[in-house]
């Protein structure tokens, strides 16, 4: 047999050219070693991965290591097409420019016609080739262009392009590429992102595999996530640490849905991954630069040095030391990979945003990224966030992750016919539950059966994601640009922080997100759990508006307890794509103890409602 090549990276394709080879006989068997061996040192990573090798939210038993897309024989005339980037650098009203760069491996020096259709407009230039790979740049500009929307914002124009190689002389085609994309600019500033112009405030959720075995994934599973996020009023799903299937991009483009693609790192890694890095970041762009719905590229998730996997024993104050530590700290992770990784990002795409890495906070020195903030599940109270976002305004810019974890209703897998005395310990290796949690803010020991249980994890989770997510959009671009919760859906039977189990059955906390990602949605500040009599209530009131006209209706809001009932109402104008006061809700906690609830209501031209709960206590219960 002969040597064909060997490949690094896992998501993009690897081509060999085996002309000789192939002529030398008529029969010929195409054997593959595969290799994926699991981290020695987790915390200094050689494999570029992703969450597939290191995360709490798939098995870490399981290995990935495989072919998952299909292996085909190609055919070309004397110059190949080996490799083309296309990005769209401008849009507009006026006019759209796509940027295409290729290489091109000629068997001989010659001369080529290059021409590449756009939709209706045709383009072609004569470009002279030495014998090998070279390289060559163009630009093709389409008038007054049919551009391609975020489905809030508009339509989702797509474009047929082809790219034909033409041999100059004798006019035959030697090699041919096409695909679809679409026409829009996008760009951010202070964590706003803009799409042609139009900003948008990003509602999204972070998105793990579909399924734990990429090549298990069905196109019409793909497809389906995309559908699902949709539904979910989602603007934005971030490709949380990994790059997926080709079908889910395409399925994007089409839905409208925004894309944030991270690299495959999470995080830490040794030094000597960096030039593989590098290269990966351009291998990204080829393979998926030209879908409109990738907005954001970012580098690496979380670079932190953290050696913990579901199942190991680990303590959570020496993490969260270290983690601390990790962030204030400069790390060459951080330092030298992840703005190598960013610098080859930005060379081979100009057109995006490009985010260093995600989960590092503000300090001296640094004005930090994202933020990823877990109140209420790794520290504090879920309460203690809108308070945490006044007191250090910066974290609320981008919040790219929150959440909860909640047994799913797909749950046999945890065997609940064993209650109380499950297998914790396989529950939290094999299936990510985080009992350490769940003990404080969901105590198993306080329910009787395993379904009281299920019930109080989701509802618990529910009530992280509705509140989260209204804080975060009561701060509409005053600072928050967006937010991503996490996380959307499962890949395999776990409990997680999903908001869709494995099978895609939704817990509550889908309901939840849907419910606060409407279009418009009136809020108020969250009453306390527990008032007494005679304490003076005062609540804002808010109408956030994302759509693109004005909103006039009336607000009624109404505060009840038992044996009375408090109202008032407001009524005017909600600006488009703004966030408004309309008012406060003052009174004085009536001498009645049981349920305190404050119902909204949005009347007019959108009909939107909303509630929340509190308790009116006697004055020896702790407020």
């Amino acid at each position: 047999g002969s040597y064909v090549g060997d490949t690094e990276g896992y998501f993009f394709p690897h081509a060999f050219e085996v002309s000789e080879l192939v002529a030398a006989r008529g029969e010929h068997v195409l054997a593959v070693e595969v290799a994926c061996p699991r981290p020695t040192d987790r915390a200094a990573k050689r494999n570029l991965t992703g969450v597939f090798q290191h995360w709490d939210c798939l098995d870490p038993d399981w290995n990935p290591g495989g072919i998952w897309r299909g292996v085909r024989l190609e055919e070309s005339g004397p110059v190949r097409l080996t490799h083309l980037v296309t990005v769209c650098t401008e849009a507009s009203d006026v006019r759209a420019v796509l940027a295409l760069r290729a290489t091109l491996d000629a068997a001989e020096t010659t001369r080529v016609v290059l021409r590449t259709t756009v939709g209706e407009t045709q383009h072609q230039i004569e470009q002279p080739l030495a014998a090998g790979e070279n390289q060559v740049s163009w630009t093709v500009t389409v008038d007054r262009p049919r551009l391609w929307w975020p489905h809030a914002l508009g339509d989702q124009h797509l474009e047929n392009v082809s790219v034909e190689v033409v041999d100059r002389a004798t006019g035959a085609t030697s090699d041919t590429r096409s695909f679809r994309t679409g026409l829009r600019q996008v760009s951010m500033s202070k964590w706003i992102l803009s799409v042609n112009g139009e900003r948008l405030f990003l509602k999204g959720s972070n998105h793990g595999p579909t399924r734990m075995a990429l090549a298990d994934a069905t196109p019409d599973e793909l497809a389906r996530d995309v559908a699902l996020a949709k539904e979910a009023g989602l603007d934005l799903l971030r490709i949380h640490a990994h790059v997926t299937r080709p079908e889910l991009y395409d399925a994007a483009d089409e839905a409208g849905l925004l894309l944030w693609q991270d690299m495959p790192l999470q995080w830490g890694y040794a030094r000597g991954v960096r030039k593989q890095a590098v290269r990966q970041a351009a291998n990204a762009v080829e393979l998926l630069g030209h879908h409109p719905s990738i907005a954001i590229w970012c580098g690496h998730n979380e670079p932190m040095a953290i050696d913990i996997e579901p199942g190991v024993e680990f303590s959570r104050s020496r993490v969260a030391a270290r983690a601390a530590v990790a962030q204030e700290l400069p790390s060459w992770n951080k330092t030298i990979l992840d703005h190598s990784i960013k610098r080859a990002l930005e060379q081979a795409d100009g057109s995006r945003p490009v985010i260093p890495h995600s989960g590092v906070f503000p300090h001296p020195g640094s004005g930090g990224t994202d933020t990823h903030t877990y109140f209420g599940w790794y520290h504090g109270e879920e309460r203690d966030f809108p308070r945490a976002m006044a007191a250090w305004p910066r974290l609320a810019r981008f919040v790219s992750e929150f959440g909860a974890q909640a047994v799913p209703e797909t749950n046999a897998f945890m065997e609940p016919e064993r209650w109380p005395d499950l297998d914790w310990d396989r529950l939290w290796r094999t299936h990510a539950l985080q009992r350490f949690a769940f003990d404080r803010y969901v105590p198993p020991v306080d329910y009787d059966t395993f379904d009281e249980w299920r019930r109080a994890t989701q509802e618990y989770q529910a009530t992280v994601v509705k509140h989260h997510v209204e804080t975060l959009r009561r701060l509409k671009y005053r600072p928050t640009g967006g937010f991503c919760q996490f996380a959307f859906a499962d890949a395999h039977p776990s409990v997680t922080w999903s908001v869709l189990d494995h099978e895609r059955v939704p817990k509550p906390g889908f309901a939840a997100l849907h419910d606060a990602c409407r279009p418009v949605i009136v809020v108020a500040d969250r009453p306390r759990a527990r008032y007494t009599p005679g304490e003076a209530v005062a609540l804002d009131v808010h109408v956030v508006n994302d759509l693109r006209k004005p909103v006039r209706g009336q607000v009624r809001a109404r505060l009840q307890w038992t044996g009375g009932a408090q109202e008032w109402r407001w009524e005017g104008e909600v600006p488009e794509d703004d966030c408004v006061r309309v008012g406060t809700v003052q009174a004085v906690v009536p001498d009645a103890l049981g349920p305190l609830t404050l119902t909204l209501a949005l009347v007019g031209e959108v009909a939107v409602a909303n509630r929340y709960t509190a308790e009116i206590a006697g004055r020896n219960k702790p407020a």
